[in-house]
């Protein structure tokens, strides 16, 4: 059904506004007694084999919506009843701002895939930490892990970056499960020098300073995003670093700048201009990305997996290749409210055809063997 919606709906409409239509929709459904109901048994059943816990969480299972989709984060029970088994906002900036002028989002339909350089738009952190605080006053919320995803604000200066994220953590870090520093978007002018370790030390330094100075109750685990697009010995690098900070986990990876190897032709490919790519054509470098990791850093780091993942099949990859949790976005766009529910059943099935007992017995299974 969705399939036949998105080709004769959602294709013919400005991405943008395609977004804010569905984004409504789902935070509709969340309000809505009976439809609380009906889809969180249709849409999200819970598989009890599949249950996963990460930096000290627990899942109903290893596959969340990853940070971008619901940047000032009004939609997390909505998009929980939709299956996710966590949800990733953002990203928030210290300081709300409208990002790039549109139009900044584009779908490239034959390789499933979208060019998005919306520039970190959202509400600021004061905004969305009221947002979330209100959420936790509710009546009714769904009980769904989530993470905070913070940014640089465009208009803050490189060298007083570490402050604005600073800033970001003092008013998140108690209403959040986890955080997560992103340094890797190519859509904020000089945001990427910051994964340069020499840059990066400092700035997670400060951040985990500033979460543990904030929330004294428990450790907010704490997560850095990087590009697909480094040099592996600056992968190398940052997973050395992360190891040497005692950070909680490493999300890989973000939307790349290349272009290369795309089915759509080049005259649209240019027609989109500069941008993250994400989808589809992500899937072979945020895999090769994952596996460096792993074999950098196994089992003292969680490894979260993103990027091309639109089967249960991608999932299970990267869940062998050493991702404890998976995200997706892209292939949300594409496949509807039903794909977390084929995402699921997929995976129940793959484990039990496997000869792991959880999902924990096969993360990081395929370089186990590998070095067997």
């Amino acid at each position: 059904m969705y399939p036949l919606f998105f080709r004769l709906v959602f294709r013919h409409m400005d991405p943008e506004k395609a977004h804010h239509l569905a984004f409504g929709w789902i935070r509709a459904l969340a309000s809505v007694p009976g439809a609380r109901a009906l889809a969180g048994a249709v849409l999200a059943p819970r598989r009890p084999g599949l249950a996963t816990t990460a930096f000290g969480l627990t899942m109903p299972g290893p596959f969340g919506l990853a940070a971008g989709f619901d940047k000032n984060a009004r939609a997390i029970d909505g998009l929980s009843l939709l299956g996710f088994d966590h949800v990733e906002v953002g990203t928030v900036t210290g300081q709300a701002q409208p990002g790039n002028p549109p139009k900044r989002l584009f779908r490239l339909l034959a390789d499933r895939a979208l060019v998005n350089r919306m520039g970190f738009n959202n509400d600021g952190s004061a905004a969305v930490a009221a947002g979330l605080h209100d959420r936790t006053r509710r009546r009714w919320r769904r009980d769904v892990v989530v993470g905070v995803n913070i940014g640089k604000t465009k208009a803050v200066p490189e060298a007083e970056a570490a402050a604005d994220y600073v800033l970001s953590t003092q008013r998140l870090a108690g209403l959040a499960d986890y955080l997560v520093v992103n340094v890797s978007s190519p859509n904020t002018p000089g945001l990427r020098n910051l994964q340069a370790v020499e840059h990066l030390r400092p700035l997670l330094a400060a951040v985990r300073e500033a979460a543990d100075r904030t929330v004294t109750d428990r450790r907010v685990p704490l997560l850095v995003k990087i590009a697909p697009d480094l040099a592996d010995a600056d992968v190398d690098a940052v997973a050395d670093l992360a190891v040497e900070l005692g950070l909680d986990g490493i999300i890989a990876t973000n939307t790349t700048i290349s272009r290369e190897g795309l089915a759509t032709d080049a005259a649209t490919v240019e027609a989109a201009g500069a941008g993250g790519l994400s989808g589809e054509p992500l899937k072979a470098r945020s895999l090769e990305v994952l596996r460096r990791l792993y074999a950098r850093v196994g089992d003292r780091i969680t490894l979260v997996g993103v990027g091309g993942v639109t089967t249960a099949e991608d999932a299970w990859e990267r869940i062998l290749a050493g991702a404890t949790l998976v995200q997706g976005y892209s292939a949300f766009i594409y496949q509807g409210p039903f794909w977390m529910r084929r995402v699921h059943r997929g995976l129940a099935r793959l484990l039990a055809d496997s000869p792991y007992a959880t999902v924990a017995d096969a993360v990081g299974a395929e370089n186990r063997k590998a070095t067997a």
